[in-house]
């Protein structure tokens, strides 16, 4: 009898303390493989992703590939992104399936049993999660990523201008963002290192929220190429006494070839980490 498996949040805890706070998104968008010199078709797309996993599989402490991407190729294009799941989960690295999924009842259940349930073909550490029909509507996938030991992040202050409308809606004097983050909290509560539900806050807005009760990892895209740098991270972040995953895609995979991407994530790893320890240093010293 095999025991449960390892949760996502201690599993998330450790790599990034082997390889560092970095996520890196895999967005083979058509303009980007033409920087590449590839077609946008599926033999570029997978030259492209293949390329990209071999640049930062066991370099990097989370990948996350953008379905949209893939699902433009059509079926052949989701046998790619088969093929890179599987190979980064034979890596160190965990994969994040930025999908941005969100249903009610047993739609919502179809999708956990496509990404998050044990054997899901699509199965993947964590997934994204849109939460804008009402967190509770997520139950069904939460349960099985915590049983599967996988890891869901709920979109709550992304950065698109957009997003604000809603996101900044108020209900009982919270924001509509800030009762995502509290939904999320209610699930980590107690865990240790590190729960298994984290949220979705884009470092380049100011977002107003109280992340200190979270308990979880928060991810904060737009490191790079949307116009965040490290000392944006450690701003916008500085009361958070959990996990931040900064994430960056262009900035990282501008120049094609596996070595020019790995020196990229690690450049960008190593400005990261120079900046969390001046910040640690600086608050150790007061």
């Amino acid at each position: 009898m095999t025991g449960a498996p390892q949760r996502f949040g201690a599993r998330l805890q450790a790599a990034v303390e082997t390889l560092g706070p970095l996520c890196v998104g895999i967005d083979p968008h058509a303009e980007l493989l033409a920087d590449w010199g590839l077609d946008d078709d599926p033999a570029g797309l997978e030259r492209f992703a293949l390329t990209c996993v071999e640049a930062l599989a066991g370099h990097v402490a989370v990948v996350k590939p953008q379905s949209a991407f893939f699902e433009r190729h059509g079926a052949r294009g989701i046998a790619i992104l088969e093929r890179v799941l599987a190979e980064l989960a034979a890596s160190p690295t965990l994969a994040l399936l930025d999908a941005k999924r969100g249903d009610i009842g047993s739609t919502m259940g179809g999708y956990a049993d496509a990404y998050l349930a044990p054997g899901a073909p699509l199965g993947v550490d964590a997934i994204t999660l849109s939460p804008y029909l009402g967190p509770e509507s997520l139950a069904p996938a939460i349960s099985a990523a915590v049983r599967a030991g996988r890891g869901v992040f709920l979109l709550a202050r992304t950065s698109n201008p957009e997003g604000a409308t809603v996101q900044l809606a108020e209900r009982d004097g919270r924001s509509v963002a800030q009762l995502v983050v509290d939904a999320a909290a209610a699930h980590n509560s107690g865990r240790e290192p590190l729960g298994d539900v984290g949220v979705v806050v884009g470092a380049t807005v100011d977002h107003g929220l109280d992340l200190t009760a979270a308990n979880g990892p928060i991810l904060a895209p737009g490191l790079g190429a949307q116009g965040a740098g490290p000392g944006d991270i450690r701003a916008r972040f500085a009361g958070v006494t959990g996990l931040v995953l900064p994430s960056a895609s262009r900035s990282v995979l501008r120049r094609p070839g596996a070595a020019a991407v790995r020196s990229a994530a690690r450049s960008l790893c190593a400005e990261l980490e120079a900046v969390r320890q001046d910040w640690h240093d600086r608050v150790t010293r007061r």
